[in-house]
């Protein structure tokens, strides 16, 4: 599991990526991959979300996808044998944690208190998800939080984008940062711009 938050710190930006139709999934995700950026958190908030994992680990193996937005055990069981490296969560499920604890595959779920933190680090949990970040005191709480609790790093999602990135990866409790924003327009376009202002900095 370390591996993959190390491959997390490498990439600095994982793509929150909503495919509405599976005939929408290449396009996509062969636009992160051209652009230099080959990671996906895929959304299971869609349809074709299970399918759309099966083929971007096969068109694409050497690609980390994940599945996001995944509420259930039952959903992430179905990530899991669609073949998601990784799961995130919204939210904290206990038992979409313990589906992944027993797998043995990265789970980071959303939080923004103490009391869930809290939680998280009695399931086992080293990172988790800082959703949504810029509604709830972006770095700002992060940094408080990160003194109350030392072990935890974080993946900060909502409301990040090419302007507030490099902020929040200075803080070195940051794994990395989730965004959808790079999704919108020139996929591999955005992708290239993002990797070389973070490579600059």
């Amino acid at each position: 599991m370390a591996d993959i938050f190390e491959q997390f710190k490498k990439f600095k930006l994982i793509p929150v990526v909503t495919i509405p139709k599976l005939e929408d999934a290449e396009p996509m995700l062969s636009g992160l991959v051209e652009g230099g950026l080959p990671v996906a958190e895929i959304c299971f908030r869609t349809d074709c979300a299970e399918d759309a994992i099966k083929l971007a680990v096969n068109k694409y193996p050497d690609m980390l996808v994940g599945a996001g937005t995944v509420i259930s055990a039952e959903q992430c069981i179905r990530a899991i044998h669609a073949g998601a490296k990784f799961i995130v969560s919204p939210g904290l499920s206990e038992e979409v944690a313990l589906v992944c604890l027993q797998k043995e595959i990265p789970y980071l779920p959303g939080v923004v208190t103490p009391t869930e933190i809290i939680k998280a680090i009695a399931l086992g949990l080293t990172a988790v998800k800082f959703f949504p970040a810029e509604s709830f005191g972006g770095l700002k709480t992060i940094k408080a939080l990160s003194a109350a609790f030392p072990q935890l790093t974080f993946l900060p999602t909502g409301g990040i984008n090419e302007n507030n990135i490099l902020d929040y990866l200075a803080f070195p409790k940051i794994v990395a940062c989730g965004g959808s924003w790079i999704m919108k327009g020139d996929i591999a376009a955005n992708c290239r711009a993002v990797l070389s202002k973070l490579n600059a900095s």
